[in-house]
């Protein structure tokens, strides 16, 4: 059989690897929800949101819980599988890939109500949806995602997106789709290529690291690279909050002659004239662009912001964020309150396998709650991102609230870009998110 070998000398066989982890599904590197009884109950138990977060934890609550009442409040009958935007934005992918549809995932033990939830009011237990639907609750998990505020950067619409030059695969499957053809025209004329990401917490933080790397990688092999500048504008003064990641980073961004722009945050596009404007510690700089993939800031939604539940101070309070015990997820004003996924003002955790990891976690409060016990599991902040650097390779990095590695498989150097983590993100990742949507994984 063929074998690579890798670091240590260790040598791993290509396809027993697949069918190991394709069979899997890496469901074994989640938290376990254990094999206790299910707990006897009629709380009732309100989910706010339906997107991944929702869907996982309502599928949780549902096995942990006998007799309860599980609501998840979701208005959208799609669902995206999000960490799928960055591969159909680099033409990988079709849109189809990322599109799935929220019945096929919600728990049979669930309850839908199809709404949005526009106000949250903890202190009556209680929160009412758009069409007026007053939904008290003895347990609330508030699993809303977050907003893109594109109206935060001056002159930008989501119409834009695929034209003038702009991508941004954040704002769901069309988007993505478009933001392919706004690179592909990017492949055919050169020119100046600008890329970043907003000052504000994002999902994914390095979903724009990825794309640079693979708008440089389709430039090269369209043989377009010695007509293109690529400059990425960070947000701050590193780029990348983990220090050995920044370290690795910077050696890469130097190896494919990436011109960096520290401490830049855009502000301003104006379209016509293809000029993008940064806000900089020396005053605004305007830079014209070919090719610009545009991130927007990230906020929790209005109600969320509107609400008693975001940080009353320090750095989340301004964008909204919930305010929850970093190790238990609980609200820290609200004890009958729970947070999963982006909404959390917690210093890591906004990817989906962050969600991965907090399910449990917040499942395991709820029922311990239910049943007059208090919960032991804890988020240690763990967060995972397969960062590509060009088709075919990435490398795997995971962290946690300490910034501390923290690798699933021992034989696969982090800061290695290796075939492994490609395979992981580009075959084995969907599998493991459905797994999650139905509190498997």
């Amino acid at each position: 059989m063929s074998k690579d070998f890798l670091e240590d000398g260790v040598a791993v066989d290509r396809r027993a690897f697949m069918a190991a982890v394709g069979g899997m599904g890496i469901a074994a590197l989640a938290p376990s929800d254990g094999r206790a009884a299910p707990v006897q109950t009629k709380a009732r138990v309100v989910v706010a949101g339906g997107g991944a977060a929702g869907l996982a934890t309502a599928a949780r609550l549902s096995r942990r819980l006998e007799g309860a009442e599980i609501i998840v409040v979701e208005p959208r009958a799609e669902h995206f599988y999000q960490p799928g935007f960055t591969l159909v934005g680099a033409g990988l992918k079709p849109a189809e890939y990322v599109t799935l549809k929220t019945a096929d995932y919600l728990s049979s033990g669930a309850q839908w109500v199809q709404d949005r939830v526009a106000e949250f009011d903890p202190v009556a237990n209680k929160v009412v949806t758009e069409k007026g639907t007053v939904l008290p609750y003895d347990f609330l998990v508030v699993t809303t995602g977050l907003v893109l505020d594109y109206g935060a950067v001056e002159g930008m619409e989501r119409s834009l997106i695929g034209r003038e030059g702009i991508a941004s695969v954040y704002a769901g499957a069309t988007a993505a789709a478009a933001s392919w053809q706004a690179l592909q025209g990017f492949m055919e004329t050169g020119g100046v290529g600008l890329f970043g990401r907003p000052e504000t917490e994002m999902k994914c933080a390095g979903a724009p690291i990825k794309q640079t790397f693979l708008a440089d990688d389709h430039l090269r092999r369209a043989e377009m690279r010695s007509k293109t500048e690529v400059i990425y504008n960070a947000h701050s003064k590193t780029l990348f909050s983990v220090p050995p990641v920044n370290t690795k980073l910077l050696e890469l961004f130097e190896r494919q002659e990436f011109k960096i722009n520290f401490s830049h945050v855009l502000t301003k596009i104006d379209p016509a004239k293809h000029i993008a404007t940064y806000q900089t510690p020396t005053g605004p700089v305007e830079l014209k662009w070919d090719f610009i993939n545009l991130i927007p800031p990230m906020r929790a939604p209005a109600a969320v912001r509107n609400s008693p539940l975001p940080w009353q101070s320090g750095k989340f309070a301004a964008d909204g964020w919930i305010e929850v015990d970093k190790k238990s997820l609980r609200h820290q004003r609200f004890p009958n309150v729970f947070g999963v996924g982006d909404i959390n003002g917690v210093p890591k955790g906004k990817t989906a396998a962050s969600v991965k990891w907090q399910t449990p976690v917040a499942v395991d409060h709820v029922v311990a709650a239910i049943g007059g016990k208090e919960g032991t599991a804890v988020y240690n902040g763990y967060t995972s991102c397969p960062l590509i650097t060009k088709i075919g390779q990435a490398m795997l990095v995971e962290f946690d609230y300490e910034n501390r590695m923290t690798p699933s498989f021992p034989f696969i150097d982090p800061l290695t870009e290796h075939w492994l983590p490609w395979v992981i993100k580009e075959k084995v990742l969907k599998a493991t998110y459905t797994a999650m949507l139905r509190g498997l994984a």
